[in-house]
């Protein structure tokens, strides 16, 4: 009699699942068939899934998106449809839009992804546990060094100069597929950042007072030490062992002006090392594995070590650039977050693709964008 119940459940719940799937292929028909705005409504009252993908991927957004409508992508949102899906090419709808140089729609999903992580940033803050489905939507749980701290630290890292004579720091993941922690590409970036946080800075003539964290490579670190005057003190937070023992190699440790702290940065965002500098000229992030939640957390600590509204401050604006939408709304995330604490944001494009084709070689790709937008904080004026 049991087994006979249990038979019955489970035949139900078939024929339940078959019916939400055609629920959700009629609402992406209707809407792909621009069908009148009150049948779509009448489909989403009766329970078509807006979280539904067909074969190709393609949900109820993405279907708006393809037919061009803002009604129908407002109605979509507000009715709780998942503005970050990807379909099978790893498009967003936001993506669509774009593809279709559809401002007005790309910038209803964009805003929406925007309001979707305040929310989630300030409820994570609320309730923090590690276990928590309040993760940032961009990044699924990862165990691996790329998206592991304590994995990241316990990996052994490979300098090398690949085929294309690029220097490159590279970590396995799972043993085989090899990521870049820091790849010599990036020098561009790393050279109109150090323009812009010190070539006009007041105080560069006496020697800037500037704080990094994230050696990597040792690009902006370099750049920083053959300004027309070195640094009064420079300080470099790194926690990992290997990338430590290669600035071992490289002297950094012999360097007039340079401190070594070797930890990770939440070991002494609050200690008097750093806070008994009173106040830092320049101050730049660039951490490996960490996510959003954890560059949140460094903001809410610059003001505290920033010497005065003359100050700069920058990180590298990475997370989320393999997709132009998820790109953009962390752009405009972190520039809200700095603003809440105090910062203005001044954002500038690098081009980073001229000339640079083969720079992946056989790692992981990690930016996709052409225009890296490069931020420069500094503190509001009261």
């Amino acid at each position: 009699m049991v087994a006979h119940l249990d038979d019955d459940a489970a035949d139900s719940q078939d024929i339940d699942v078959d019916v939400v799937v055609s629920l959700g292929q009629a609402l992406v028909d209707a809407i792909l068939g621009r069908a009148p705005l009150a049948e779509i409504k009448g489909q989403i009252a009766a329970g078509a899934p807006l979280w539904y993908q067909d074969d190709e991927g393609t949900s109820p957004l993405h279907a708006a998106a393809y037919v061009e409508s803002e009604q129908l992508i407002r109605l979509l949102i507000d009715e709780g449809a998942v503005w970050n899906a990807v379909d099978n090419l790893h498009n967003t709808a936001g993506d669509i839009a774009l593809s279709f140089n559809n401002e007005a729609c790309y910038n209803i999903i964009r805003d929406a992804g925007i309001r979707s992580e305040i929310l989630l940033t300030l409820l994570s803050s609320r309730f923090p546990p590690a276990d928590s489905p309040l993760n940032l939507v961009f990044k699924a749980t990862d165990t691996t060094p790329a998206g592991s701290t304590e994995a990241f630290l316990s990996s052994r890292l490979h300098y090398t100069t690949d085929e294309h004579g690029q220097d490159i720091c590279l970590v396995k993941v799972d043993g085989e597929e090899e990521i870049g922690v820091m790849m010599g590409w990036e020098r561009g970036i790393m050279q109109e950042t150090v323009h812009k946080l010190c070539d006009d800075h007041e105080n560069i003539k006496d020697g800037l007072k500037v704080l990094n964290i994230g050696f990597g490579l040792g690009i902006i670190d370099s750049l920083f030490q053959t300004l027309f005057t070195p640094p009064s003190l420079h300080v470099i937070i790194e926690p990992h062992p290997d990338v430590l023992q290669h600035m071992r190699h490289q002297g950094w440790f012999e360097k007039p002006g340079v401190r070594i702290l070797q930890g990770k940065w939440q070991d002494f965002i609050e200690s008097e090392e750093l806070l008994g500098v009173g106040g830092f000229d320049v101050v730049y992030t660039d951490t490996f594995s960490e996510d959003y939640k954890e560059l949140h957390r460094f903001f809410e600590h610059v003001p505290d070590l920033l010497a005065g509204p003359e100050s700069r401050f920058g990180f590298f604006n990475g997370l989320g650039a393999t997709n132009a939408l998820f790109y953009d709304v962390y752009t405009h995330v972190s520039d809200l977050h700095l603003a809440d604490v105090g910062i203005d944001i001044e954002w500038s494009d690098v081009d980073v693709l001229a000339g640079e084709e083969n720079r992946w070689g056989k790692t992981r790709e990690y930016f996709a964008m052409r225009f890296y937008r490069l931020p420069v904080g500094r503190m509001r004026g009261i």
